[in-house]
């Protein structure tokens, strides 16, 4: 288990994918939910995606955008658009207006994918920077993310992201434009993965951009010590680890280890232990409601709930009793 690979793990589309949309101009798609993220991906023509409080941003056919919540965002044909903003959501209705079809998760062989309702199609600002001609298919997936690991995640994504074609998901479009396309039995289910998938791809080809500034625990699973003390960290974070044994399991001193972790993580090995233990124990409180505190305590490698309680609240500035209370109850 690498740290992305936990990271991500929460975030799952299940029955997300709510925009197969073939969109004639003008539209204007509200998306309400303020979902933790949403992917957003054209197989064919343009638009813009206009977030609630940030500039318009382009996105062209096989390009990609990722909108981090909890503010809402439109996807329009054109900025300054005449449409109507439909309202769309996880939980919305099927609205046919203004040109625009919008299903929910399955082809719409009945929309009118040629002839819209006109508008300005050119490229300079404002206009639709594709080049007008035929209709705007539009994918989106919206993501819930699912406790503290996957927080964690969000907190190292800018409020939106872009990842042009060429990349890892080109195949995997190629993939979600062909399932989008018929009507089978299991296609909600083949979506969600795909889009899964897709989302991957994604935010690997955004964390590995020319002149990025990825976290630092993404640049540091590169690292062929550091890479594998993570891993370790990961994979058995309950075991009574000490910089001594992660030094022997990764082959090299004390020392190097310490200094290499400090300096491409930002923090010493066991500090970055502790916060991942209560990141997992904070879900752990959440999750298993019948358990005891001293339970969630073993899970995570304290054998003393009382020096579990006491990280707890160092780390989280709650202790575990108030943190469940807190979160259950809102």
């Amino acid at each position: 288990m690498d740290a992305f690979s936990d990271l991500i793990r929460g975030v799952r589309a299940h029955g997300s994918l709510f925009g197969s949309s073939t969109l004639s101009p003008p539209w204007a798609l509200h998306f309400v939910d303020g979902a933790p993220l949403t992917l957003c991906t054209v197989v064919t023509g343009a638009g813009w995606i206009v977030p609630e409080h940030g500039p318009p941003e382009p996105l062209r056919a096989r390009e990609t955008i990722v909108v981090r919540g909890p503010a809402t965002f439109t996807f329009v044909d054109e900025v300054g658009t005449r449409a109507e903003p439909i309202a769309c959501g996880e939980h919305c209705a099927t609205p046919e207006q203004g040109g625009t079809r919008h299903r929910r998760g399955w082809n719409d062989p009945g929309g009118d994918t040629g002839h819209g309702l006109g508008g300005d199609t050119g490229d300079g600002p404002g206009g639709n920077p594709d080049d007008g001609s035929g209709a705007t298919t539009l994918i989106v997936g919206a993501y819930p993310v699912r406790g503290e690991i996957s927080r964690r995640l969000l907190d190292a994504l800018p409020v939106v992201l872009r990842v042009d074609e060429g990349g890892t998901g080109d195949p995997v479009l190629d993939h979600l434009a062909a399932e989008v396309a018929i009507d089978t039995p299991g296609q909600q289910v083949v979506l969600d993965r795909l889009l899964d998938w897709m989302l991957v791809c994604t935010l690997r080809e955004w964390f590995d951009r020319p002149g990025g500034e990825p976290p630092a625990w993404w640049a540091a699973q590169r690292d062929p010590v550091v890479g594998d003390a993570l891993r370790l960290l990961h994979a058995e974070p309950a075991a009574p680890w000490t910089v001594a044994a992660l030094a022997e399991r990764t082959g090299v001193s004390r020392s190097t280890l310490a200094k290499r972790f400090g300096d491409l993580v930002g923090e010493p090995p066991l500090t970055y232990l502790t916060r991942w233990r209560m990141t997992l124990a904070a879900d752990l409180l959440v999750e298993r409601k019948a358990a005891t505190i001293a339970d969630i305590a073993r899970t995570v490698g304290y054998s003393d709930p009382f020096g579990f309680s006491a990280a707890f609240k160092r780390v989280r500035g709650v202790n575990p009793s108030e943190f469940r209370r807190t979160v259950t109850t809102s």
